[in-house]
């Protein structure tokens, strides 16, 4: 697999130039089921996770949309992604912990405005900040957790295109 430039990214995204039309590649995953992925189409998008068997809290999907670039050639760009659900309920503790850091924010301003002690409001305010730093090293273990699978994702999507 290609080494992303910035290693910070949860969700890494790729692109390959196709030799073949569209339709084609499309049909080719369409035709192929192999143990233990599961494939499913919608429209130009091909979604391949694991089975039931071989998924655990982390398990990546591959999500594939495939343009026409011309009569001949197509475009692939690839994003690896956790569970979906997984990855909205990641989302909405990250923007909790935003919003409280800004409500802790406002009232730490008007208890400095009226010349009260805001020293709960800034430690709070800074337990946010550290509970940001939680999630996000949270979201980077689980990415290196879900790695392996990453691979026999790519692997399995190259196996398909090159059949």
């Amino acid at each position: 697999m290609k080494t992303l430039p910035n290693d910070i990214v949860l969700r890494p995204r790729f692109q390959l130039e196709l030799p073949n039309e569209k339709e084609t590649v499309l049909e080719a995953f369409e035709q192929t089921q192999k143990d233990p992925f599961l494939l499913k189409r919608v429209d130009d998008h091909v979604f391949i996770k694991f089975n039931r068997e071989h998924i655990h809290f982390w398990s990546p999907q591959l999500h594939l949309e495939i343009n026409e670039v011309d009569v001949k050639n197509s475009k692939l760009y690839g994003l690896f992604g956790p569970n979906p659900t997984l990855w909205t309920f990641f989302m909405f503790l990250h923007f909790g912990v935003g919003t409280f850091f800004i409500i802790f924010g406002i009232w730490a301003y008007s208890y400095a405005s009226l010349g009260r002690p805001y020293g709960l409001q800034m430690g709070i305010m800074i337990f946010m900040v550290i509970l940001w730093f939680v999630l996000y090293a949270f979201g980077r273990a689980g990415k290196r957790k879900g790695k392996p699978q990453m691979r026999e994702l790519y692997q399995f999507m190259m196996e398909t295109l090159t059949d």
